[in-house]
């Protein structure tokens, strides 16, 4: 029993001495300094332009010119042109409909009848006049004469029977000769013929409506167009003001775009009326392509939107139904594809719109995703981080043009989000995932490999057939 203890004890001892042993010659840890947390960052180099600012905006095309067909006259129609149908093309001065003309010609008959009749009326009531100022002449000329008989007719019988103390009678008691008394106006019989003119000229005026009448009956197109709606057909009555169907015209389209007050700003000719053409252009989306129709600023509203405080630009676009061109950017060398099969501008379809701006020598185009809260953007510089304050020019839903001042000569944008951003701060640039991920080019192989590839081949197949042997 002692003896174990004192076994038990020697071991103890050594373990004791041996782990002594360890701690004494074991080595410390090897020193490194800290690392430095430099956080990782997506940046990009901004792109630089000069010339003419493009303002952009969207909105919808209307119609230039619509109006709403209806008759000025009652009746049953006739005829209907059978491309009086909605989203047919009609030209100018076509027939669109017609209404029944009978009573409308019977009416301008029946007017061109009393016209006739009122001017016999009138020649009749001219010689009448002239009859009776014919006889009034006389009786003036007779009552001034001195004899009582020196200035009757010889075919005035009623003045040779009378006495000669009537005709006499207007001498006065001292021998002198009264003067003739006033001619009375119906007398004249003037107010008989003024009647028979205004009768020919109500006549003449009640001929006239009858024939506007008559040709109220065929309605044409005043402009080439196309039908929007239409509610008519052969054989139905219809009345005056009765609407029956739409149409648009085709020759210009005009396209409303709302801009803000910053916007408009950008257009410095836009409230110069008579200072030149401001050219737009005008873009939509028609079965995956994108096309583009030419237009420029037709007029500006001098009243704010009252829904959304802007104002309200109109495009105007010629010959919308031709066709846009495809907005695509054609290579060099590359012939541009006709636009054949390009759709027409449709109304009442939403469009993108790019008006020319002011001309400047320097802006930079911003992603949206690199502008900060209070228009500041993080640059890099040398590996730091930069806080610069940007003068917006134009802010769209994928980008800003902003001022280049401050902006240094190749600025690199920061895109992406930090936790703590501070002026100066070292910040690392991460690869483009792009470039990452694009393959690198395998590494040529030497001439003759496959020869040589197939000589080993020969040589194991030779080894392999001698092992065989002599195993055998």
């Amino acid at each position: 029993m002692h003896r174990q203890r004192v076994i038990g004890g020697l071991i103890l001892l050594a373990a004791i001495a041996i782990a002594a042993l360890l701690i004494f010659v074991r080595s410390g840890p090897e020193e490194k300094p800290p690392e430095e947390n430099i956080p990782l960052v997506q940046a990009e180099p901004l792109e630089i332009r000069s010339g003419n600012l493009m303002v952009q905006g969207a909105g919808t095309v209307r119609a230039r010119e619509e109006l709403t067909l209806a008759a000025e006259v009652a009746g049953k129609l006739v005829y209907v042109n059978p491309r009086l149908r909605e989203g047919q093309r009609v030209a100018r001065g076509a027939t669109l409909f017609r209404i029944d003309t009978s009573d409308y010609r019977n009416a301008v008959q029946t007017a061109q009848a009393d016209v006739a009749s009122q001017n016999v009326a009138v020649l009749e009531a001219r010689e009448e006049v002239a009859l009776a100022k014919a006889e009034i002449a006389r009786f003036q000329k007779r009552g001034a004469s001195s004899s009582a008989y020196a200035s009757v007719d010889s075919s005035d019988y009623a003045a040779r029977i009378l006495p000669p103390d009537e005709l006499t009678g207007s001498q006065g008691t001292n021998g002198q000769t009264a003067a003739p008394a006033p001619t009375n106006g119906l007398a004249t019989r003037e107010p008989q013929l003024q009647s028979a003119r205004a009768a020919l000229r109500r006549a003449q005026a009640q001929l006239a409506d009858a024939q506007t009448a008559l040709r109220r009956t065929t309605v044409r197109a005043p402009f080439s167009g196309v039908v929007r709606s239409e509610e008519i057909a052969l054989g139905s009555y219809v009345a005056p003001g009765q609407a029956l169907g739409s149409m648009v015209g085709t020759a210009d389209f005009e396209a409303v775009i709302p801009l803000s007050e910053s916007e408009a700003a950008l257009i410095p000719a836009l409230w110069r009326p008579g200072s030149g053409r401001i050219e737009a252009s005008v873009y939509s989306d028609y079965g995956g392509t994108r096309y583009r129709w030419q237009a420029y600023v037709d007029r500006a509203s001098n009243v704010l939107n009252p829904q959304t405080r802007t104002i309200d630009v109109f495009l105007r676009i010629p010959n919308p139904l031709r066709g846009g061109a495809p907005a695509v950017t054609q290579k060099q060398g590359q012939k541009s594809e006709g636009a054949s099969g390009a759709p027409p501008l449709f109304v009442g379809s939403f469009v993108d719109a790019e008006i020319t701006g002011r001309a400047l020598d320097r802006y930079a185009v911003l992603p949206l995703a690199a502008l900060r809260p209070g228009n500041q953007i993080w640059l890099v510089r040398d590996g730091k981080l930069r806080i610069v304050k940007v003068n917006i020019f134009q802010r769209t839903d994928t980008q800003a043009l902003i001022s280049t001042a401050g902006l240094g000569a190749k600025p690199v944008v920061i895109l992406g989000a930090l936790k703590t951003a501070t002026d100066g701060q070292k910040i690392r640039i991460a690869e483009d995932r792009q470039d990452a991920a694009k393959p690198k080019p395998a590494a040529e192989k030497p001439k003759g490999s496959k020869k040589t590839q197939g000589k080993t081949k020969g040589t194991q197949s030779g080894a392999k057939k001698s092992g065989a042997d002599g195993a055998k």
